[in-house]
């Protein structure tokens, strides 16, 4: 089993920087953080949960929601158990309630039915 707990979230104005947390507790006999991928995904109010952002197991790869690249980092600390999503420039459309998940492959997957375990989310929310 893997417990996530994201924090972070509020009301920002466009343009701001917010960075999203996630912390892990891993309790599966035999595993540890860095055995999982780890990924962002976000939902907004009446549309389907969509993939952020995503990293490999060491932290060395990473893959993004094209639209999102080059304003969003997601990164790890396996040491640590944690993983962050530094969110640069946000907009309106940005709004959504963020999830951390984990899934039990070394490198992220892009589909939310791969990931096994997710936290409850962190609501962001961006005024204009």
């Amino acid at each position: 089993q893997v417990q996530l707990v994201e924090s972070g979230g509020g009301l920002v104005q466009a343009g701001d920087s917010l960075r999203l947390s996630c912390a892990a507790s891993v309790t599966s006999a035999g595993r540890v953080f860095g055995d999982y991928a780890m990924a962002w995904f976000r939902q907004a109010p009446g549309k389907e949960r969509d993939f952020v952002a995503g990293i490999g197991w060491s932290g060395g790869y990473s893959r993004y929601n094209d639209s999102l690249r080059g304003r969003f980092t997601i990164s790890r600390d396996n040491a640590e158990k944690m993983v962050w999503l530094q969110m640069e420039d946000v907009k309106p459309e940005d709004t959504a309630l963020y999830y951390c998940a984990a899934a039990t492959v070394l490198l992220p997957p892009l589909r939310e039915l791969e990931y096994n375990y997710w936290g409850q989310g962190t609501q962001v929310t961006v005024s204009s």
